[in-house]
């Protein structure tokens, strides 16, 4: 398969209220798509790092300048007969694993048009349902994420994700647990904590949450394996959780029971895939991760997570919970069992007029 032009889009989707963390507030979501083509086949993807480096090291600013003015020229005009092949040809890079996962997952996502095969099927996954929980950033005030988890376990969820930060952390659990007593619940820090906190978590642990999401920096294995011997509650990893061998690496110091699988923060499918199933071998669950991807992304994290080892409830959303209009048609809706189900067909792709209206900036990539 060869890419014969990539046509790249950094766009901004409008949120419906704003989405909140430890490292602060997005009002929009900034993500680069990649419309990528084979002869007469045409095909996108998407990766969402964000406006700012904030999540981790990357932005949707550096992504677009990296596809469209590094590593979309590396590699537009040459044959890939796999998508390691590529991996090995954007090896020369050092990180930016959300430019890369442009790129590699569009590959993905063409060979499915050019074959004709569900992405579910090409990855190794089955036709199943993928189960997705809720997710609450912070809110304006304890009574209003109160009434909000009140719709959650009303709707029937199966588990709901709380944001905390240093703040808006145990006053605001003691307060949900004592509403919620038999809730399956976890937090996401987001890293914004350190081992300086432990008498914190220490108090956490009588809370019986599922486990801790990301409580301590992105690049320090160490002290989350630290954190993890001295309390209770177990321990997940995301930002963390780069690539493969940062995996391999975290199972063996015991730095986490659960791992957050992101296409976009390991680099693409290939690597998402060989998580998991080293992960699978360690007999550690995996859970899917999103970054309010518009349709199109989100459908893509629904194939990736019909593979086994995918057990636990994923950060998977429809369209209306955070936008008035997806930037990607048809837009992703949940069954009344809060599922999603994989596509047999095409995946969703960017509507024409909405991709002109969120558009901050695009570029073409063609062979020299």
């Amino acid at each position: 398969m060869k890419f014969d032009r990539l046509d790249v889009y950094h766009v901004a989707m409008p949120l419906i209220y704003p989405w909140r963390t430890s490292y602060g507030e997005d009002y929009e979501i900034h993500s680069v798509l990649v419309r990528a083509t084979d002869g007469e086949h045409v095909a996108w993807s998407e990766s969402s790092p964000l406006y700012a480096p904030t999540y981790l090291t990357e932005s949707a600013g550096g992504v677009f300048y990296l596809v469209s003015e590094i590593m979309g020229p590396q590699v537009v005009g040459r044959e890939f007969e796999s998508a390691d092949d590529l991996n090995r040809a954007l090896s020369v890079f050092k990180g930016n694993t959300f430019a890369k996962a442009a790129l590699e997952i569009a590959w993905w996502m063409l060979q499915s048009e050019i074959t004709g095969t569900p992405l579910h099927r090409l990855l190794g996954g089955e036709t199943r349902e993928v189960v997705a929980g809720a997710d609450f950033g912070i809110q304006d005030s304890i009574d209003m994420l109160l009434g909000n988890i009140q719709t959650a376990v009303d709707d029937g969820f199966p588990r709901i994700k709380l944001k905390a930060a240093p703040g808006w952390d145990l006053e605001m659990l003691k307060a949900v647990r004592g509403a919620f007593p038999d809730t399956v619940f976890h937090i996401d820090c987001n890293g914004g904590y350190s081992l300086d906190d432990l008498p914190l978590f220490k108090e956490i642990d009588k809370l019986d949450l599922a486990f801790i999401e990301q409580p301590l920096a992105f690049d320090d294995l160490l002290d989350h394996a630290e954190l993890a011997r001295k309390i209770g509650t177990p321990i997940c990893l995301d930002e963390s959780a780069i690539s493969v061998r940062a995996v391999e690496q975290a199972l063996r110091i015991d730095a986490a029971s659960y791992i957050n699988i992101k296409p976009g923060r390991v680099g693409g499918l290939a690597n998402a895939v060989a998580i998991h199933d080293v992960c699978r071998d360690a007999g550690v669950p995996v859970w899917i991760g999103g970054m309010l991807e518009s349709a199109l992304g989100a459908a893509i994290c629904v194939e990736l997570a019909t593979l086994p080892n995918f057990t636990y409830p994923g950060d998977l959303f429809p369209s209306s919970r955070f936008y008035e209009r997806d930037l990607s048609q048809p837009d992703n809706e949940l069954t009344e069992r809060h599922t999603f189900m994989p596509f047999s067909d095409g995946l969703p792709e960017p509507d024409p007029d909405r991709l002109a209206e969120y558009t901050v900036r695009s570029a073409t990539v063609k062979p020299e």
